[in-house]
């Protein structure tokens, strides 16, 4: 499995990058607790989330921490992080995976695209892509806002009630239960 998306954003490619090495613009777009990001190959790549009050019946509660090891790092167009877990606030890591994070001039704004990917065949690999990928387009909307609104219009916008900016909240359970 794999998550692959991609958004327009009105910046240039450096500006994109750098907010996801920046822990205020972490703290604001992804909703990080703590992050410690290293832009340079070999760097630290991991970010923290407040485990969450949703408890998914085969990953249990969300949140926890994504680390690995940035490999390749070009503050004008892409980096690549390697050996990446997810680590839940309960259960087994999940893991390895590649996070791959391009950004290239098109027109007068940039496309970003994130891709994320590795893969064992079972049911925790499956519910872990089905959770992030709403996750992470989520946040990449955040993204967004915060680079072309500035942090006021996510603070903003994260205070508004949640049917306003986003569809209702779901309970995550696994396929077949209610």
């Amino acid at each position: 499995m794999i998550f692959d998306h991609s958004l327009l954003i009105a910046a240039p490619p450096p500006t994109v990058l750098a907010a996801f090495f920046d822990t205020q613009a972490l703290a604001l777009w992804w909703s990080a607790v703590n992050s410690v990001t290293t832009p340079r190959p070999l760097g630290v790549y991991a970010v923290e989330w407040a485990p969450t009050t949703i408890h998914d019946d085969l990953l249990g509660a969300l949140g926890g921490v994504f680390h690995g090891t940035v490999m390749e790092y070009r503050s004008d167009r892409e980096f690549f992080v390697a050996d990446s877990f997810w680590l839940p606030p309960e259960g087994e890591p999940i893991g390895p995976m590649g996070l791959e994070v391009t950004c290239v001039v098109e027109g007068p704004v940039s496309r970003l695209r994130v891709v994320q990917n590795g893969y064992e065949e079972n049911l925790r690999w499956n519910r872990y892509y089905s959770v992030i990928t709403p996750g992470w387009k989520s946040s990449l909307r955040w993204l967004k806002r915060y680079i072309e609104q500035g942090p006021e219009a996510v603070i903003a916008g994260r205070d508004a009630p949640p049917d306003v900016l986003s569809p209702r909240p779901q309970r995550i359970r696994r396929r077949g239960r209610e």
